[in-house]
């Protein structure tokens, strides 16, 4: 396998997931100049971009002008996008290694990590992520129903994305407009009966896992009060020290910001924020029709761990907050590939620095790697993916100088082409999202807003005549 990597002989390496870790994955691949390198890039959706395009608030544009760095990765001569092919579906874990010398799976973490509560089944209790992925017009999710005649709604978490789901919220139809949210949620948010967001988190205001910007921003809504309760974000002393040891001025900025709304009185808007620190849920009530009514809080305090962190530890006082409309977003999960290691209990693949690994004999799978969300779990931003996809690529590296990758049968990229275009004729090139991105713009440009998305992929076949 010596002259792998030459211009004769490329190294051929399949990147399963389009989203920023794969892109990220590419980028370093192509980093490369003494390698000749080609790469596929697969996503089962027809669109390329993952949670950068379906997971982003639609309020966030900022956040999404990172696609432009993609779109010049993806205008490389060697590289290809097969997009709306799916592994177990259209292909195989057997299949792929028949064609590459290397596989890296970057499908991120799709689902939530459950409630486990007494009335956690109750109708109104839904994952964060499949409102966000509503909301941002994923085909999967399109269809979702919630309840927004509902008054009084509880997010549990106090993540970036329980700041965004309470944001959408809470956010008029006019603000939303800007936007390139799904046209379906846009109108059903503009009838949204709506008035009052509480964001529940277990620990303190000082060990709240959102960035600064994201709680400045909520205080800047056009009519939306935003306030927390004075007590609640006092720092007990335990806080107070890990604070002052971190010096970290970003940190005690966000507490500031956090206290600050403390001081906050009722200005007449539409709607109420209120950010909750030190509670816990522990039991879902519901109506005679099955539907949350109210939710039961533990109030917590903060204790050491043994390992000296922060955790938040019950204590025999409890309250009712009335809520009608529940949202958790308590961690999210990888989802297990067909054919790939998996560990159920943490989410991920199974692997080792990125080498996925063997689970009987704790050895790594020759040419099989992992980047993103389903190596590490659901950390960080969406640039801590680069350092974690540049990484992986680097064992890669070093098992190509190993002569340690695979030794494929069929590694022409005409091979692959023809198998997917028997498996699945109506894939997705570049070049056609390249299409369907130029009719979204359009779209959009006709109403003000920054695009206006196809939301099924019936619709996106029928957009470029693949139906």
């Amino acid at each position: 396998m010596s002259d792998i990597g030459t211009a004769d002989h490329p190294l051929r390496v399949a990147i399963i997931g389009a989203g920023p870790a794969g892109f990220y994955a590419a980028e370093h691949l192509f980093k490369q100049k003494q390698l000749s390198v080609s790469v596929d890039m697969y996503d089962r959706l027809p669109t390329p971009f993952g949670l950068v395009r379906l997971g982003v608030a639609p309020d966030h544009q900022k956040i999404k002008s990172v696609t432009a760095v993609f779109d010049r990765l993806a205008q490389k001569p060697n590289f290809r996008f097969f997009g709306y092919v799916e592994l177990g579906r259209d292909l195989s874990v057997a299949d792929l290694r028949n064609h590459y010398h290397a596989i890296i799976y970057t499908t991120g973490a799709q689902t939530d990590r459950a409630m486990n509560i007494p009335g956690a089944d109750l109708i109104g209790h839904h994952p964060a992520t499949e409102f966000v992925a509503w909301y941002n017009g994923h085909p999967d999710f399109r269809d979702c129903q919630f309840d927004l005649t509902q008054e009084r709604v509880a997010v549990v978490g106090i993540g970036n994305v329980a700041m965004d789901v309470a944001r959408i919220l809470c956010r008029t139809p006019e603000e939303l407009r800007k936007t390139d949210i799904a046209d379906y949620a846009l109108e059903a948010l503009s009838q949204s009966k709506v008035k009052e967001v509480y964001i529940l988190g277990r620990r303190g205001p000082a060990q709240a896992a959102f960035t600064t910007p994201e709680i400045k921003e909520l205080g800047e809504m056009e009519d939306a009060d935003v306030f927390t309760i004075p007590e609640e974000v006092a720092l007990d002393p335990l806080s107070e020290e890990a604070l002052a040891e971190s010096a970290d001025r970003g940190s005690m900025r966000k507490v500031e910001i956090i206290q600050s709304y403390a001081n906050n009185r009722p200005t007449g808007k539409k709607r109420k924020l209120t950010l909750r620190f030190l509670v816990s849920p522990v039991e879902l009530y519901g109506d005679e029709n099955g539907h949350v009514r109210a939710m039961k809080l533990v109030h917590n305090r903060l204790v050491k761990s043994s390992a000296g962190s922060l955790r938040a530890e019950p204590t025999d006082k409890t309250e009712i907050l009335q809520v009608g409309l529940v949202f958790r977003s308590i961690g999210y999960m990888g989802v297990p590939l067909p054919g790939v290691p998996f560990n159920q209990s943490w989410g991920v693949i199974l692997n080792d620095g990125g080498r996925v690994i063997d689970p009987d004999s704790k050895k790594p799978v020759t040419g099989e790697y992992a980047a993103g969300w389903i190596k590490r779990g659901p950390s960080g931003v969406i640039g801590t993916n680069k350092p974690c996809a540049v990484g992986t690529v680097d064992l890669l590296l070093e098992d190509l100088q190993a002569g340690a990758l695979l030794n494929p049968p069929h590694p022409q990229p005409e091979a692959i082409a023809e198998l997917i275009a028997q498996r699945q004729p109506h894939f997705f090139t570049y070049a056609d999202w390249q299409k369907l991105d130029e009719m979204e713009i359009a779209r959009g440009e006709a109403q003000g807003r920054p695009r206006v998305k196809f939301t099924s992929v019936a619709e996106m076949l029928a957009a470029l005549g693949k139906a």
